[in-house]
């Protein structure tokens, strides 16, 4: 392999693009990653020029290669490897996503979130006003808990 070439999944593991080159690796078989319209295979080689798109739900990222590397760097050289040129449009779709919340969990499914559970909790802890001062204690009439067939029969009529 020349200097100015290396492979695709190397090089967003190196760019910092994905956190292991694994992960990578399964982005680009799962279809994730292309250029020019064409889905990458990981073994597939870019040099300096192109640019790559990467889908990371629920927009597309594009880079243009600065540098083709395989060894990753610190991220303070990472401008010196790729150059984000994603749409704006792009980044609107993120702010829509987060002003509507979180993205892969459908309202109402799986287990609450910490919000959810403290507004639950909040729910029921609160006693609404108008059992506030009512006797909750029924009195049939008896002082010693024995049953009463009077009071029954007088429950009973009504």
């Amino acid at each position: 392999m020349k200097n100015n070439e290396a492979r695709i999944d190397k090089w967003l593991w190196a760019a910092r693009i994905f956190k292991t080159r694994t992960i990578a690796a399964a982005a680009c078989k799962k279809g994730q990653v292309s250029m020019k319209g064409a889905q990458l295979k990981p073994s597939r080689t870019i040099r300096e020029g192109d640019v790559i798109d990467v889908r990371k739900p629920p927009i597309t990222y594009s880079f243009r290669v600065l540098q083709a590397i395989e060894k990753r760097v610190g991220a303070k050289l990472i401008p010196e490897i790729l150059e984000n040129v994603t749409a704006p449009e792009q980044y609107e779709i993120l702010d829509m996503a987060k002003i509507s919340g979180f993205v892969g969990r459908a309202k109402g499914l799986g287990r609450p979130t910490k919000k959810d559970r403290r507004s639950l909790d909040s729910f029921t802890s609160e006693v609404p006003e108008f059992f506030g001062d009512f006797d909750f204690d029924f009195d049939d009439g008896t002082d010693d808990g024995e049953y009463d067939e009077d009071s029954a029969e007088e429950m009973d009529e009504d």
